[in-house]
């Protein structure tokens, strides 16, 4: 169902955006009189994303069993066995090649020093180029590929870089607000050195129109923070005649790091 304010009428556009803009110059208040460091992630209360309000826990996390360690024993265990390259290339899974634009993504994996990291598990998922996922649950009238499945993983080589083979994924509606339209992107999961230490985010397209109106990328208000979630353009990586090239790098701490989805709090 699409969301409803407090008199129980839907917000349309315009009362997102407003909202938006009410909380970026709060945040940018805040930024001023902290000296200009940018927080460790979105707010988990970001009022222009409604559902973000009931999608998180109010009291503080219990370990299970009380040990801090626990979680790391039901863990799943990843090994360089367990990848191939047919994973990292979501074009060539199925019989037939998925319709869409046909894109290759690439960057490096870095800690806060620059150094690459490497042997990191990279997945990623996203819709496919009708704007539609291939999960029960999306009720999205668009149209599913039977070549497309939209997910992949790979692993970083020596030198922290990692490399996709997809398509360009489209917008789709989603009822956080009357007329409500995600930009393009996909998802990102990175596991650390132990199952506790992932970070999930989004990766969007330069360009899109829609950035200004989503309340899930607009939850990162920092404009630097929210540029570092937006891949480049690079003709040089573009494989002529078959797939453009976009590069995106992931910094997993310190002041360039890349700020988690919190579309997954």
């Amino acid at each position: 169902m699409t969301t409803v304010d407090s008199r129980g009428a839907s917000p349309d556009q315009e009362q997102i955006s407003a909202e938006i803009a009410a909380v970026h110059k709060a945040a940018g208040r805040t930024s001023l009189a902290g000296g200009g460091e940018t927080p460790n992630h979105p707010d988990r209360d970001f009022a222009p994303y409604r559902s973000s309000l009931l999608r998180h826990p109010l009291r503080p996390l219990v370990a299970a069993g009380g040990d801090p360690e626990a979680a790391e024993l039901s863990g799943p265990v990843f090994g360089v066995t367990d990848v191939t390259a047919l994973d990292a290339d979501l074009t060539r899974q199925h019989i037939g090649e998925p319709l869409g634009e046909r894109i290759t993504v690439s960057g490096r994996v870095l800690d806060r020093s620059g150094r690459p990291v490497r042997g990191q598990l990279v997945e990623v998922w996203q819709a496919n180029a009708s704007g539609r996922y291939a999960h029960g649950l999306d009720r999205h009238p668009a149209p599913l590929d039977p070549h497309f499945t939209g997910a992949g993983r790979c692993l970083t080589d020596d030198a922290g870089r990692y490399s996709f083979t997809t398509v360009r994924p489209g917008a789709y509606p989603w009822r956080n607000h009357i007329n409500a339209w995600r930009p393009a992107h996909i998802h990102f999961s990175l596991f650390g050195t132990r199952f506790t230490q992932r970070l999930v985010t989004q990766m969007y397209f330069p360009g899109d129109p829609l950035f200004a109106y989503d309340p899930i990328l607009q939850s990162v208000t920092d404009p630097a923070a929210r540029a570092r979630l937006v891949a480049e353009y690079r003709p040089d990586l573009s494989v002529p005649e078959w797939s453009l090239g976009y590069h995106w790098d992931i910094v997993l701490d310190g002041p360039a790091r890349t700020l988690p989805d919190p579309e997954e709090h």
